[in-house]
């Protein structure tokens, strides 16, 4: 099966990387063309627009950073619309409002399952398209608000003179034991902050979790503070950091109050 794939950041990267991996063949796109030098190099193939990905390709993947991005791929010149016909597949996984992915109202077939299960752990059918991107921004609102916890407690710990190593090692242990907290914690430790999410990506998210709590009518204070941190430390010039760098936000908001 061939796949296309369009966006290439850092998630989607990782994704076309493991089509290339498990045998498929990948045509890729990217608004910035240098970015698939090295999915090139592990065998993809360019397409040049995303109209000319779906095109060549049977099932195409999109992974773009926002609901303005989603869209002007799919509907913009040259974008999907001009190639996508029947017998062709088109697959949204950017997280995205439900509104946008309604626009997009993606075709998927089971055929199209081999590539799902190597790029995750686990396939879901949420039932009506928009379900999957309500999902998605319900997962990444509560991780938002973790790491924002997180940060507030390293914090607490490290003022009040404890060691905050060992205050992971004791999380480990706990009933509060995280993959995100043993990932994060040393190299949030130590102010560096690499991104593998980035954290303006994390705020947009955020902003759309809570713009769908707005739609169902429920008070979200946890998730809203979360995000006023995440608009603090883009602020502050962190958006393009990983989103654990909320964690400086949270140290300037503790030290000014």
């Amino acid at each position: 099966m061939e796949v296309g794939f369009l966006g290439l950041g850092i998630m989607g990267k990782a994704m076309a990387m493991n089509l290339l991996k498990h045998g498929f063949k990948v045509t890729v796109w990217n608004r910035t063309l240098s970015k698939c030098d090295e999915l090139v190099e592990h065998g993809a193939s360019v397409g040049q627009t995303p109209a000319a990905v779906v095109k060549k390709c049977k099932y195409t993947i999109a992974m773009l950073s926002d609901p303005s991005a989603a869209l002007s791929v799919v509907f913009d010149k040259d974008g999907v619309l001009e190639e996508i016909c029947t017998g062709k597949g088109y697959i949204d996984m950017s997280t995205v409002d439900a509104e946008t992915s309604i626009k997009i109202s993606e075709a998927l077939f089971e055929e199209a399952i081999p590539a799902f299960d190597v790029m995750g752990k686990k396939s879901f059918f949420l039932g009506p398209v928009g379900n999957g991107a309500k999902m998605k921004l319900v997962v990444n609102m509560i991780m938002g608000c973790m790491m924002n916890a997180f940060s507030e407690g390293l914090e607490l710990a490290s003022r009040s003179g404890l060691d905050p190593h060992t205050l992971l090692d004791v999380l480990d242990l706990g009933a509060i034991a995280n993959p995100m907290f043993k990932l994060k914690g040393p190299t949030m430790i130590k102010n560096s902050y690499a991104p593998a999410f980035p954290l303006k990506h994390q705020q947009k998210d955020m902003r759309l979790a809570l713009a769908l709590g707005d739609e169902n009518a429920l008070s979200m204070p946890i998730a809203a503070a979360s995000n006023e941190a995440f608009k603090k430390a883009r602020s502050l010039g962190l958006g393009d950091l990983d989103f654990s760098a909320v964690f400086e936000a949270v140290k300037l908001l503790k030290h000014s109050s």
